[in-house]
C-alpha cells in the first residue's frame, strides 16, 4: 500500500492564495468577489469540479446537478470546491465526430488544471470522449484525481420490446431498409429511446469507459453503472467530493493508480462486459499520457481467454439498468479475481485495492451476469488481426459477432470513403451479395480526419432483403460500442497515409481468420508493392485551424491517435506566476 503524505503541508493552491504579497492578494482578492469569506484560503485543499456539462451533449446534460453533489462532498470533508467548465465534445452532436476533438479537449483540460491554484480534482464526465479526454488531461498534470460519471439513461421500450440506445438505432434503420418497419414506426420508437437524463443504456463507449475508470481504480467501486436518475448517482457524487479531499491529504496520484497492472486489469474487464472497441484507442491514448508501455499485443494477450459474462446489448440481450441491479461491475472484477484474471493488489482512488473492494460483493442476477460456462463468447476480448492489410494491426469485437463469418473469404466490394459508400450502398445495380467484403478507406485519424464511427457500414438494401443481418466490414474507421456486426476496424496504417487499405482493389480477394488473428488481401507481394509505389493521396488536407493541427500531428489508431507532442508529459503542474 502507499503510504501517506506527511499532513498539514503546504499545498499547490498557497502559490495562488497564501500570504500577504501583492500577487496573492492578486489572486485572493478577485475570487473574493464570489463572497468568499477569508478563512477559505487557509491552506485547505482546493479541488477543482472539471465540469463537461452542456447543453449541446445531451448525455451530460444533467452533471450540473450532480457537480452540486460533489460540492457538498468537498465541503463536508474540509475541502474548497471550486467548479470549472471544460470542453465537452458530445458524439451525437460534434461533427465530423466528436473524436477529432479528444486530443483538444484533453488539451484544454490539461492546462485548465496546469494554469489554476487545484490541489485536486474531480474528473465529472458522461459522454463517450468525455471520459479518455479528462482521464488524459489529468493524467498529464498527475495531481491526485477521481472520476465520477452521469450514469446511463433508464432502458427504452418499444412495443413491449427493450430498446437500446445506439443498438436499436441500427437494428430499426436496416429494418426499414429491409421494409420490415415503415418510417412513422421508426419515428414512433425514436421517443423510446432516450426516456431519461444519462449517457447510452447499452454496453456502449460511454458505458465501458465508466467501467474502465472504475477498472482502472480511478472511481469508487460501483460507480460505473448506476443510472443517471437514480438517487445513489448523486450519492456517488457527494461520495467522490468526500474523498478527493483525503487524496489530496494523501498525495494520491494518477501515476500510483494508472501502473501496468490496472491497464492489464482493464484489458480483461473490458472483455467480460463485452465493451467497445473504443476502449482499445482511448485506453492506449491514456497510458501514453501515464507513461505506460501499453500495445495492441497486450489487449490480445490479456483479452484473448476472457469469457464474456455481461449479457447486455449490443452483445447480449440486457440494459445498464439491469446490470446495476444485478450488482454491477464490482461483481464483474470479483468474478475475475475469483478466475485468477484480476490483479488483486491493484491500488483505486479509495486507497484500498481493488480485490479489498469487491471481494464480498453478490450477484443478484446470474441471466445478467452470467457464470463463466455460460458466456456469451467463450473467448471474449478484443482480437487484434494483423496481415497484409494491416501490418500494424486492425480490431474485431467478437461478441458482437456472427460466428459463421470469423473464418471468411470474401470478395472486396471497395468504397474510397464516407462520400462514396452512401452515393452507392443503396443502388440496386451495386454489385454485391452476402458473400463479398464490404471495404472503406479513408475513415481513419487522418482520413476522415478524426475517425468516425463509421465502420458498422449498413448493409445494401438488395442483401436485406434476403434477410441476410451482417456481412463483414473491413476499415480504418471506429463504430459506435452500441453497434454489432463482424466488422473489423482501425485498420492501420491507414489508407489516408498509404496504408495497405488504400490500395485494395474491387473485385481482390481478402481472408479473414479470426481463429488465427489473420486479415490478408490476397494478391502477391510484387503486387502489393507496385500498387504501394503508385498510390497517391486522394483527399483534401485541412489548411488551418484545430483541423490542421490534428491532421498534422495525429498519431496512428494502434497507439491511440494521441498527438505526438502530448505523449510522456506527465508532470510540471505548477504554473508560472506572472504577476
Amino acid at each position: 500500500m502507499k503510504k501517506k503524505a506527511e499532513w498539514p503541508r503546504k499545498l499547490r493552491s498557497q502559490e495562488w492564495y497564501g500570504g500577504t504579497s501583492r500577487d496573492v492578494i492578486y489572486h485572493r482578492g478577485w475570487l473574493k468577489n464570489q463572497g468568499y469569506p477569508h478563512d477559505l484560503f487557509d491552506g485547505r485543499p482546493v479541488i477543482g469540479i472539471l465540469n463537461t456539462w452542456s447543453d449541446m451533449t445531451p448525455c451530460n446534460g444533467h452533471l450540473r446537478e450532480l457537480a452540486e453533489k460533489v460540492k457538498a462532498g468537498v465541503w463536508e470533508a474540509g475541502g474548497f470546491p471550486l467548479e470549472v467548465p471544460v470542453f465537452s465534445a458530445s458524439e451525437n452532436t460534434f461533427r465530423p465526430t466528436a473524436m477529432m476533438y479528444r486530443n483538444l479537449a484533453a488539451l484544454a483540460v490539461e492546462e485548465a488544471i496546469r494554469g489554476q491554484p487545484m490541489d485536486g480534482c474531480v474528473l465529472l464526465v458522461g459522454c463517450d470522449k468525455t471520459t479518455p479526454s479528462l482521464i488524459m488531461g489529468a493524467a498529464s498534470c498527475d495531481l491526485p484525481s477521481i472520476v465520477v460519471t452521469g450514469g446511463p439513461m433508464l432502458n427504452g421500450y418499444f412495443r413491449g420490446e427493450r430498446v437500446g440506445s445506439g443498438t436499436h438505432l441500427w437494428k430499426f434503420s436496416e429494418m426499414v431498409k429491409a421494409g420490415e418497419m415503415t418510417q412513422a414506426e421508426f419515428l414512433e420508437a425514436e421517443a423510446s429511446m432516450s426516456r431519461s437524463s444519462g449517457t447510452c443504456n447499452t454496453m456502449g463507449t460511454a458505458s465501458t469507459m465508466a467501467s474502465m475508470a472504475e477498472a482502472l481504480g480511478m472511481a469508487l467501486s460501483g460507480n460505473a453503472a448506476i443510472p443517471g436518475v437514480d438517487s445513489r448517482r448523486k450519492v456517488m457524487a457527494q461520495l467522490t467530493g468526500r474523498r478527493i479531499v483525503q487524496m489530496v491529504k494523501d498525495d494520491l496520484k494518477p501515476s500510483e493508480i494508472m501502473t501496468k497492472q490496472a491497464f492489464e486489469n482493464a484489458i480483461r474487464t473490458n472483455a467480460a462486459i463485452g465493451g467497445s472497441t473504443n476502449a482499445v484507442i482511448h485506453l492506449l491514448a491514456i497510458a501514453g499520457r501515464v507513461g505506460i508501455d501499453l500495445s495492441l499485443d497486450d489487449w490480445d494477450r490479456c483479452g484473448r481467454d476472457v469469457p464474456t459474462i455481461v449479457n447486455l446489448m449490443p452483445s447480449g440481450k440486457y440494459l445498464m439498468e439491469e446490470f446495476f441491479y444485478a450488482g454491477g461491475l464490482p461483481v464483474v472484477l470479483k468474478r475475475l479475481g475469483e478466475a485468477g484474471l484480476l490483479h488483486k493488489d491493484a491500488l483505486t482512488v479509495s486507497g484500498e485495492t481493488v480485490w479489498d473492494e469487491v471481494k464480498d460483493v453478490v450477484n443478484w442476477n446470474e441471466d445478467v451476469i452470467l457464470p463463466a460456462e455460460k458466456a456469451l463468447t467463450a473467448s471474449g476480448g478484443i482480437v487484434v488481426l494483423r496481415g497484409n492489410l494491416a501490418p500494424k494491426g486492425a480490431v474485431l469485437k467478437p461478441s458482437a459477432a456472427s460466428p459463421h463469418l470469423l473464418v471468411h473469404r470474401g470478395r472486396a466490394v471497395v468504397f474510397e470513403d464516407i462520400d462514396d459508400y452512401k452515393a452507392k450502398i443503396n443502388d440496386d445495380n451495386l454489385d454485391i451479395d452476402e458473400t463479398c467484403i464490404m471495404v472503406m478507406k479513408n475513415c481513419g485519424p487522418k482520413g476522415y480526419p478524426g475517425m468516425a464511427e463509421v465502420g458498422n457500414m449498413g448493409l445494401p438494401p438488395k442483401v436485406l432483403k434476403k434477410g441476410i443481418l451482417d456481412m463483414v466490414r473491413i476499415s480504418d474507421a471506429r463504430m459506435s460500442g452500441t453497434a454489432y456486426g463482424t466488422v473489423v476496424l482501425h485498420t492501420s496504417p491507414e489508407a489516408a497515409v498509404g496504408g495497405p487499405l488504400a490500395v485494395v482493389k474491387n473485385g481482390d480477394m481478402i481472408e479473414l481468420d479470426v481463429p488465427n488473428r489473420r486479415l490478408h488481401l490476397d494478391i502477391s507481394e510484387e503486387e502489393l508493392a507496385l500498387r504501394l509505389a503508385e498510390w497517391q493521396p486522394n483527399h483534401d488536407l485541412p489548411t488551418s485551424g484545430y483541423a490542421f493541427l490534428h491532421q498534422q500531428h495525429v498519431e496512428g489508431a494502434d497507439t491511440g491517435a494521441d498527438l505526438d507532442f502530448l505523449k510522456g508529459c506527465r508532470g510540471n503542474a505548477v504554473g508560472k506566476d506572472s504577476h
